[in-house]
């Protein structure tokens, strides 16, 4: 019950971002970024690495869609034994929330999703998860192409929530 208190402060700061952010939009040109949380040290760091690879891969290969640079942010979302933690989780999708250019998170698939999804969803941030860093942003560079190029976060938002 104690991480309930951490996860409502969480989200009302979230909330607090997403009422600022939204104005005015994004315009082209500017550089838009996906978070990626995966373990990058540790018995894990190999797929980690792999997913954080791929999603670089793709962004370069994407060029710019809709007028938009794609960014890659890979943090760690390892603990001190080298496998991911809840807390570090819930860190990186906070710090993600955090970048007013976020407009997709993609973290640790299975039950770090219960601590990164209310978190990044309270901002309005679509978060993919079980897929590759190559499907990934190649998802999100479609609908950034397809979607209001005036708000690319909700563009990215409706097409993977939605």
């Amino acid at each position: 019950m104690k991480r309930l208190p951490v996860i409502l402060i969480a989200l009302l700061a979230a909330a607090g971002l997403l009422a600022g952010c939204g104005e005015g939009g994004a315009e082209e040109g500017a550089t838009l970024s996906v978070y990626v949380s995966a373990p990058l040290r540790g018995a894990e760091a190999g797929e980690g690495r792999q997913i954080c690879r791929e999603a670089r891969r793709e962004a370069q290969r994407a060029g710019e869609p809709g007028g938009f640079e794609l960014r890659v942010v890979c943090l760690d979302a390892a603990g001190p034994e080298g496998r991911w933690t809840l807390a570090r989780v819930g860190a990186d999708a906070r710090r993600a929330t955090e970048d007013s250019t976020t407009v997709a998170y993609l973290g640790v698939p299975g039950a770090a999703r219960r601590q990164s999804s209310p978190i990044v969803e309270a901002a309005g941030i679509a978060e993919l998860g079980g897929t590759s860093g190559r499907k990934a942003v190649a998802r999100v560079a479609a609908a950034i192409e397809e979607g209001d190029s005036d708000d690319p976060r909700q563009a990215v938002f409706d097409a993977v929530e939605g």
